[in-house]
């Protein structure tokens, strides 16, 4: 029976009516259609009315997919355009020009060397050719076309090679070729390349080495290299002790010595070689780079030697200042160190003078720009050809003699500026701020120490070197740093003389009654007055009550009120101006203090109406610069009342032009008293009559604490006028007491601090120097101060020595049954460190120390003993250095000498537990030992009467009683002692330091459990039963001793050996992390964006390229990029836009990510710590700055003074500009345009008036 196939849903004769607009269908039956379609039907004429088209589906159909009606499409009427604008004549050959490629020979004239006559030419070799800033480092590239970066540089030029640094010469390489390893080009080959991921491994997968099989071929082709070995005979006497070779490197300091497998973590520097090599040789006078000067040699023959100085000086110089001159005429680099007023000034004077002489250039650097400032208008008043190069000012950058920060210097090194090229010297001033951390000193959040320890470094070789400093201990041990690094010598002319002495008093009055109350503490001459201390502790008691007496001398840092404070200020100042002792400097650790001491001086006036009408008529002159608005600012009207008094104020919060005003006034005697932070000691010379202390107590970051030597010095150096004051007085206040006299003694009479290193890892060096192939930042960390122990070159002479030594060692016997000879030399080794270890673990216990009680016997171990018993008689009370009484058994008639085994001098390296007895009578010594000289504790007691064997020893130490026999209590312990050694040759039980002092630590329990295995597994060893053991072993020793001393100086010239390379490392992979650098590390675009940022330059460039300011207006990056510039808290809380907000917040996720990825790699900094160094308290204050508010408005925003607001708007300029840069180099030129916007928004008025000194 046939079926029908199913009718599908087409086939049914049904279709639907559309009923209208309203969206109702019907169904509807029709006659089926022949292969027609069916369409929906509807009751209207002409179907649905046509709606609009959805926006994004027409922009998407005319842009998208039919733009061809777009004009920029029309090419044919574009090109006619083009021919009619840009009609020109085709030359189709210029594109067939190449410029032709550098020369690498030349034509070279051969002459006569007698008549010079013309015999040939001949071809020579041209170096240097095809060399470029862009790809070399040498001073014989061309020069930098471009105007614009002669200056600056530019970060993409490679820096000029620092000296010290050369490349090596093919007679260096000659000498270091043993030190490096042969290139196998068969054996350890990489498979991927560097900076890849994935690479390709060509080894036969089925070749099968068969074992016994020889390859003729092989041997044939390598016939040659058999021949030119050494012989078979010569390499067999090298034995296994060989120093294993070394791998090569590209570093230029050195060919890059590693360590080998088995360095040691620790070294010691100072640990000879062991009696290795014969007194006399190998011993090389070791060089010495700085030479200390002999300043009290007369120097007569000074302007014989030189007859035309390049500056003549209206005075006689010092002798120290003719041994500096003497030295800049020759070309030679100096350190002088020398007080405050002492003329250091003058060598940099001089070193100018020959520059302009010789048509060089001069580079003046100091820490801060306000001193750059000043030092300009003298140098220019002086040679007139000056130059200024800040932050945010630039003039005369042609002229020879150039100042400015150290951190510009820094940048031009990095960038190869052109002006390198000419630079004959460069002056370091103030350098005893090396050691300075804090924020006084900070330029753009860069330590002074970090910035000078690179600069030194990155200098080339024919620049010369003067540093400027205070007295410091140090000063030779600096100078030999640099001078080692520099491969030049450093001359160190140190003076401690003073060109006016100085009297330091105590001054306890209060009151007009008691304003004469000063008492003399320091002597001109450097003696302490202790009857002066004394004189002021009882005018001090004779003003307090019975209460205060009863609680003695030591309350001088208890605070004391604001009128007690006045009083003070008040009965001192008058009574130094009856005495004619001012001006007056009142160094004063506290900006508010400051302030307040100023303004509680109402009622003083100390100035004439001659003086008030100067003072009056420069005031006004220097502020007619600034906006009305801006001379009526509440701190300049309070300043000029001040100043009309002879009144002034000194500190970072006073506005910039204003502390130019005060300096100024005060250099011409106007400003009678000076209230001023510790910043004032760092300026040019304005020497005042008398220093006063209004406290010896600073807060320094972390805590208060007093005065360093070399800070109180440096502020007290600043009393005495040179040629106006036979001395100078420096006063410290005892407001509420006395001060301590060992605190006195120690500021007054103290060392200076030395000079210590500063150096730290940032990412822009590891960036600037990743970017430069021949540079590496291992060679940086190497030639920093802080390596400054590390002496490269002595170790690899004794490193050949110790080569030298290894190869004349007869060979070792390792066949038969010493065949495990070195393993047992190892096992021995370990055990004998593992039980040290143990014992000193034991000694370090509470439990141990119990057990160390009268009584006890113990193994004593030190230079009179070997493994000889004792037993304890006394143990004292010092924790820290803990001794011991013990009687210990030796040899008669060697009771002084100690009683040598034989086993001690015949294996000094085994671990041997036998005790000493002696081969004749027995005799005893009496005698102190230390923790260490007890190797072990056994679990036996004595008993035994300390007092009478101590009193009978000593008794018998007398001449006339040696000769008595010993009492009975010494022999009976004696005898007792040498029964039980007796008893037990091999060596007697000790305490068990797990189970029997119950130390439980897993290092004590573990190391039990390894001593014992090692013990055990010594008697499984065959070579002991050899009958040349002896001999071998101490051939071993030998051999082994070294081994290790080469090893250990291999290890510290390597590169694991620096300080600073777990933190080298943990930075680079961060780098690699954000993208910074790759896997082979080379610097990519990020990189080379953040080397354009000289702070927070990960934050930065993070924020470029997550594009977080694109959303911003100009004014609100502004504001929102001070927070890298402002580093004070403030208690006011911005009012900011929404969109400024969520800059803010973006801001801080980005640096939250940066702060937990830096934790991640190991970094010490926390996350927490890393954000909360970015402060938003100027970012209201910064933005309407830029929107135009005036300064005095502003100023009423926030609670930060002045001064301070002004300060980080000129360093909030200086990140504008390198962000702009920054986005110049990424491309993005509206946030280049956007950045320069702002910058001009916020450059204008009183932020950035021109300094006085300038103008």
């Amino acid at each position: 029976m046939d079926y029908l196939p199913p009718v599908g849903p087409t086939d049914l004769p049904l279709s639907l009516l559309e009923m209208g607009c309203s969206g109702r269908f019907e169904l509807i039956t029709h006659p089926q259609p022949n292969d027609q379609p069916l369409y929906p039907q509807s009751t209207l004429p002409h179907g649905l009315p046509p709606t609009s088209v959805d926006l994004e589906t027409e922009v998407e159909k005319r842009f998208l997919r039919d733009p061809a009606w777009l004009p920029i499409h029309d090419t044919d009427a574009a090109f006619h355009r083009f021919l009619k604008l840009a009609e020109r004549d085709v030359h189709v050959d210029s594109l067939l020009h190449c410029s032709s490629s550098p020369l690498h020979s030349g034509i070279s004239v051969v002459r006569d060397p007698t008549t010079g006559m013309l015999l040939d030419f001949t071809e020579v070799l041209l170096g240097d050719t095809g060399i470029s800033a862009k790809n070399s480092m040498s001073l014989q590239r061309p020069p930098n076309p471009n105007p614009s970066e002669s200056l600056r540089g530019s970060n993409t030029n490679y820096p000029f090679l620092p000296g010290g640094m050369e490349e090596l010469t093919l007679e260096q390489i000659k000498t270091k070729s043993e030190l490096e390893e042969d290139i196998d080009f068969e054996n350890g080959l990489l498979t991927v390349p560097p900076g890849l991921k994935v690479g390709m491994d060509f080894s036969d997968k089925d070749a099968k080495t068969t074992k016994g099989e020889i390859n003729l071929l092989s041997l044939l082709s390598t016939f040659d290299d058999i021949i030119d070995s050494q012989p078979e005979e010569e390499e067999k006497g090298l034995g296994s002790g060989d120093a294993p070779k070394l791998p090569r490197t590209n570093s230029l300091e050195d060919l890059g010595i590693k360590d080998s497998p088995s360095t040691p973590e620790t070294t010691s520097t100072e640990k000879k070689n062991g009696g290795t090599t014969k007194p006399g040789e190998g011993h090389e006078v070791k060089k010495r780079w700085a030479i200390p000067v002999d300043i009290t040699s007369p120097c007569d023959d000074f302007y014989k030697r030189i007859p035309n100085p390049a500056f003549k000086y209206p005075f006689e110089l010092d002798m120290f200042q003719k041994q500096a001159v003497l030295r800049l005429e020759a070309h030679e680099s100096v350190f002088v160190a020398a007080h405050t007023s002492a003329g250091k000034t003058v060598v940099a004077e001089y070193a100018i003078a020959l520059s302009q002489k010789h048509m060089t250039r001069t580079i003046y650097t100091s820490p801060i720009k306000a001193l750059s400032n000043q030092k300009f208008r003298d140098f220019k008043t002086t040679f007139g050809d000056v130059g200024l190069l800040t932050g945010d000012v630039q003039l005369s950058p042609e002229a020879s003699c150039l100042i400015m920060t150290t951190e510009i210097l820094r940048s031009m090194l990095y960038n190869g500026s052109e002006v390198i090229r000419d630079l004959e010297w460069v002056i370091f001033d103030e350098v005893h701020y090396i050691n300075d951390a804090e924020s006084r000193v900070i330029q753009s959040h860069s330590l002074p120490g970090v910035v000078w320890e690179e600069v030194l470094i990155m200098l080339p070789d024919h620049v010369s070197i003067i540093l400027l400093s205070a007295t410091v201990p140090n000063a030779v041990e600096f100078s030999e740093w640099i001078g080692r690094i520099k491969k030049k010598h450093i001359y160190v002319i140190s003076t401690a003389k003073r060109p006016v002495p100085l009297e330091h008093y105590l001054y306890t009055g209060n009151s007009t009654k008691t304003q004469k109350e000063m008492f003399l503490l320091l002597d001109p001459t450097g003696n302490f007055q202790t009857k002066g201390y004394y004189s002021a502790i009882d005018a001090k008691k004779e003003r307090t009550s019975k209460h205060a007496q009863s609680f003695g001398t030591k309350n001088a840092s208890q605070k004391t009120t604001p009128n007690q404070d006045r009083a003070v200020w008040l009965s001192l100042l008058h009574f130094l101006s009856q005495r004619q002792q001012t001006p007056v400097v009142a160094f004063t650790f506290s900006r508010t203090r400051c302030d307040d001491n100023a303004r509680s001086l109402a009622s003083m006036d100390l100035t004439s109406s001659v003086e008030k009408s100067e003072i009056h008529s420069f005031f006004q002159k220097s502020l007619s610069r600034l906006r009305g608005g801006d001379r009526q600012l509440p701190q300049i009207l309070l300043m000029r009342d001040l100043l009309k008094r002879g009144i002034a104020v000194h500190h970072s919060g006073i506005l910039p032009i204003l502390k130019e005003v005060i300096e100024m006034l005060f250099s011409r005697g106007l400003v009678k008293v000076l209230f001023a932070t510790e910043t004032f000691a760092m300026g040019v010379n304005m020497p005042a009559r008398t220093v006063v202390f209004d406290s010896i107590r600073k807060h320094d970051g972390t805590g208060f604490r007093n005065l360093l030597p070399g800070e109180y010095i440096q502020m007290a150096g600043r009393a005495g006028r040179r040629g106006l004051d036979a001395t100078g007085t420096v006063i410290i206040l005892c407001k509420s007491g006395v001060h301590d006299m060992g605190d006195l003694h120690v500021m007054m009479l103290g060392k200076p601090t030395v000079l210590q290193s500063q150096f730290r890892l940032t990412y822009t060096m590891i960036l600037n120097l990743l970017r430069v192939e021949a540079l590496r930042v291992t060679d940086m960390m190497r030639r920093s101060f802080s390596e400054s122990h590390r002496d490269t070159q002595a170790h690899e002479q004794q490193i050949g020595q110790l080569k030298q030594t290894l190869s004349s060692l007869p060979p070792l016997d390792t066949e038969g049954q010493l065949s495990d000879l070195l393993p047992y030399y190892y096992t021995v080794t370990e055990l004998r460190i593992t039980a040290e270890a143990l014992q000193c673990a034991v000694l370090g216990s509470v439990n141990g120390l119990k057990a160390l009680s009268v009584g006890r016997v113990v193994v004593v171990n030190n230079k009179q003993h070997f493994n000889a018993l004792g037993v304890l008689l006394q143990v004292s009370s010092d924790s820290v250095n803990r001794t011991f009484t013990a009687l210990v058994i030796c040899e008669k008639g060697n009771e002084e000498g100690g009683g040598d085994s034989p086993n001690a001098s015949a294996f000094p390296h085994l671990y041997n537990t036998a005790l000493f007895i002696p081969e004749g009578p027995c005799s005893h010594t009496v005698q102190k030992l230390k923790l260490q000289d007890v190797s072990a504790i056994t679990v036996k007691t004595l008993k035994v009467i300390p007092d009478r064997i101590i009193d009978n020893y000593n008794k018998r130490q007398q001449p006339r009683f040696r000769l008595d026999p010993p009492g009975q209590a010494i022999s009976t312990a004696t005898q007792e002692l040498l029964r039980l050694a007796e008893a037990n040759p091999g060596g007697v039980v000790t305490l068990d330091a797990v189970n029997d002092l119950q130390l439980k630590s897993v290092d004590v329990v573990e190391g039990t459990m390894r001593l014992r295995l090692l013990q055990d597994s010594l008697k499984d060893f065959n070579c002991i039963h050899s009958p040349t053991f002896s001999e071998q072993f101490l051939r071993v020793q030998e051999r082994m001793s070294v081994q290790e001393e080469l090893d250990k100086l291999l290890f510290l010239i390597s590169d694991q050996s620096l300080s600073l390379l777990p933190e080298y490392h943990q930075r680079i992979k961060v780098l690699q992390s954000l993208q910074y650098v790759d896997s082979s590390g080379a610097v990519q675009l990020k990189g080379r964006v953040a080397c354009q940022i000289s702070s927070h330059e990960l934050l930065l460039t993070e924020l470029l390229f997550e594009n977080a300011l694109s959303p911003l207006a100009p004014e609100e990056s502004a504001a929102l990029l001070s927070c890298l510039v402002f580093q004070q808290k403030t208690q006011v809380e911005p009012h900011i836009t929404n969109t400024l907000q969520e800059g803010i917040e973006r801001v801080l996720a980005v640096a939250q990510r940066i702060g937990e990825l830096q934790s991640d790699c190991g970094i010490t900094q926390t996350a927490e710590e890393f954000v909360g160094q970015f402060k938003f308290g100027l970012t209201e204050v910064v933005y309407c700055w830029a929107r135009g508010m005036p300064f005095a408005e502003i100023a009423q925003l926030t609670d930060v003074q002045e001064g301070t607001v002004v300060r980080c708007i000129q360093r909030l300029d200086e990140v504008l500009k390198e962000v702009r840069q920054a986005a110049r180099i990424v491309g993005d030129s509206v946030l280049g345009s956007k950045m320069e916007k702002a910058s001009l928004a916020i450059r204008r008025d009183i932020v950035f008036t021109a300094s006085l000194y300038t103008h």
